[in-house]
């Protein structure tokens, strides 16, 4: 088989603070940004992977979840316990350095982890976790 990662699904409360964040602060580029029926779905990622993308999507979104369900992921966004990410670089402290100089909420300063990998954490502004690995 010859599967590959394609793209991956963030949700967002705020798609202008999120576009600012993923663009400005991580540095990806804008795939795609479109707008339907009040909501919007922007797509970025890393320039030097075009095949791979986040596309960032309003939780509101899927027409098979309740409203009740709507609401508990909501809580969940706010607490950023729903969703989050890994991404990986070869300069791990160069990086956290420009978030930390960002008005990027800090989760976890870079640290070496007792399973094996030095990574760091973020979170976007919907609170998804965003851990950052060294990449080795």
């Amino acid at each position: 088989m010859d599967i590959s990662i394609q793209a991956s699904f963030l949700p967002h409360d705020d798609p202008d603070a999120s576009l600012a964040f993923y663009r400005d602060a991580l540095g990806f580029e804008v795939r795609n940004d479109v707008g339907y029926d009040g909501m919007r779905w922007i797509t970025v990622g890393p320039a030097d992977q075009p095949d791979t993308s986040i596309v960032l999507q309003p939780p509101a979104a899927d027409p098979g979840i309740t409203d009740d369900e709507r609401r508990t992921i909501v809580e969940m966004m706010a607490k950023g316990t729903y969703a989050g990410i890994l991404l990986a670089t070869a300069d791990l402290d160069g990086t956290f350095e420009r978030l930390q100089a960002g008005d990027v909420e800090i989760v976890q300063e870079p640290t070496d982890q007792p399973y094996g990998v030095r990574d760091c954490a973020v979170r976007d502004p919907a609170g998804n976790m965003i851990r950052i690995q060294e990449a080795r």
